[in-house]
């Protein structure tokens, strides 16, 4: 099955929850509203005819643009891309999933997605990495913490406008 046809099964299932298709580049994809992501895959693994076994990747980036140079400049704003794949039926899919980067525009507020740990096991560990490294929320999560950097680091190391602490218990970090 075509990323299209995935597309028009949402579309006609969840209405305006499918935000976008994007084609014509060369990893086509599907935004979904974030507060569907849960239901939207449930419906992927369990439908019969898309069956969606397996999360082959989540992972989460930031997309602040520090470069006034850059051809494609975009608001700022952290994705959530989780990559699908049907071994019994040999077909894939990409989804996104767009937050605001601080939840109510409250700096240092993290933006919220609903987990999908229920719907395939191994997204319990790449939520944690997405919530480590880039400081993605994951509601409804069953064990949301730190899977990379001690619990009592500060911050979220792969977003942009991080900044690496001078010392942290007694070693230089720069």
């Amino acid at each position: 099955m075509k990323i299209e046809d995935i597309h028009q099964r949402l579309l006609s299932k969840f209405g305006d929850a499918i935000r976008e298709l994007k084609t014509g580049v060369k990893d086509p994809w599907i935004e979904i509203n974030p507060t569907a992501i849960a239901d939207v895959c449930q419906f992927l693994q369990s439908e019969p005819d898309l069956k969606f076994e397996a999360l082959n990747d989540l992972t989460g980036s930031d997309w602040l643009e520090t470069d006034a140079k850059k051809k494609n400049p975009c608001e700022p704003h952290v994705e959530v891309v989780y990559h699908l794949y049907s071994y019994s039926l040999k077909h894939w899919c990409k989804l996104k999933v767009k937050l605001p980067r601080w939840k109510n525009d409250v700096a240092g507020q993290l933006p919220e997605v609903p987990s999908v740990s229920s719907v395939w096991g191994i997204a319990d560990w790449h939520e944690r990495e997405a919530y480590d490294l880039v400081g993605i929320f994951f509601t409804n999560h069953p064990n949301l913490r730190r899977i990379l950097c001690p619990e009592d680091w500060e911050g979220h190391a792969l977003r942009k406008d991080y900044e690496m602490p001078l010392e942290y218990h007694g070693v230089r970090g720069r």
